[in-house]
């Protein structure tokens, strides 16, 4: 079962290792990744961000259990789990298979992963570009028709982030 808890970002790596104590190798940990890459003085600097922030997803056969779920708030490097998990197992597990359907070679999400619509406005997170707001002109396959102010241009899907406003 499919839990989602919130951890401190800097003792992840003592988390993992209490996880291990406690639950032995049967559990996974998912934690979906964007890779972000800027220009800066004529350098591409990568920047690995956490697409969710400080909540990752973990599972075990035996998160079904009350007990088990209170083992957990003893280990290094959580904060808490959020209540309701049990709930929402189908909507997890979708997000996830969607994150993984997505991610490329890397184990990083890709453009795929964002639904774009058509006359939508949206914000590049990478590339020369960044920050600069652009509507979608036309979708094709791999290519975006945009429009930044008045200037129309085409974009290649793979190679830039951006997010809906």
């Amino acid at each position: 079962m499919w839990t989602v808890i919130k951890f401190d970002k800097k003792r992840l790596s003592s988390l993992k290792e209490d996880f291990y104590k406690k639950f032995g190798e049967n559990y996974k940990i998912y934690i979906p990744k964007i890779c972000l890459k800027n220009y800066k003085n004529n350098k591409i600097i990568r920047k690995e961000i956490n697409l969710l922030g400080d909540y990752l997803f973990c599972y075990h056969n035996s998160f079904d259990d009350t007990a088990n779920i209170n083992k957990l708030n003893n280990l290094r490097g959580l904060k808490y789990c959020l209540s309701g998990f049990k709930d929402s197992q189908h909507e997890i597990e979708d997000f996830i298979n969607k994150c993984k359907s997505s991610e490329d070679k890397n184990g990083f999400l890709s453009n795929n992963f964002f639904d774009l619509k058509i006359n939508k406005k949206y914000k590049f997170i990478s590339g020369p570009f960044t920050n600069q707001i652009f509507k979608i002109i036309e979708l094709q396959k791999n290519k975006i028709n945009i429009l930044m102010g008045n200037i129309k241009s085409t974009v290649i899907k793979k190679d830039f982030l951006f997010q809906p406003i």
